[in-house]
């Protein structure tokens, strides 16, 4: 019997073309030490290709789904990783579908707009 949600329907998403991270003395940002983490960057290198959901994401990176669901809402804070689409699965339970939020990342040392 065919499921009356659809899985995977067509996602469109266009990332952000750059984010700026200013590491400043009286400023502090937790982004650097979050991408210290061989989880996050590997979760970072698969959503490269295509979007995905978590389970898709722990399978592609051989990892829990615990794991990478702690590690998601992390680059989701960062705002590196945002939640694009709900995907429904055969039982009708909601997927979160994440993608990139930008294409590349800089880091500076001082801000130029000041």
């Amino acid at each position: 019997m065919a499921s009356a949600f659809p899985h995977q329907p067509p996602v469109t998403h266009t990332p952000r073309e750059r984010t700026n991270i200013v590491i400043d003395r009286n400023e502090t940002t937790d982004v650097l030490q979050m991408l210290s983490s061989r989880s996050a960057q590997e979760i970072l290198g698969t959503l490269t290709s295509e979007p995905k959901t978590a389970s898709e994401i722990a399978e592609s990176v051989d990892q829990s789904v615990q794991n990478v669901s702690y590690h998601l809402n992390r680059l989701c804070e960062a705002e590196l990783v945002r939640p694009i689409e709900t995907w429904y699965s055969e039982k009708g339970r909601e997927m979160t579908v994440y993608a990139l939020a930008t294409e590349r990342l800089v880091v500076r040392f001082h801000d130029d707009s000041e």
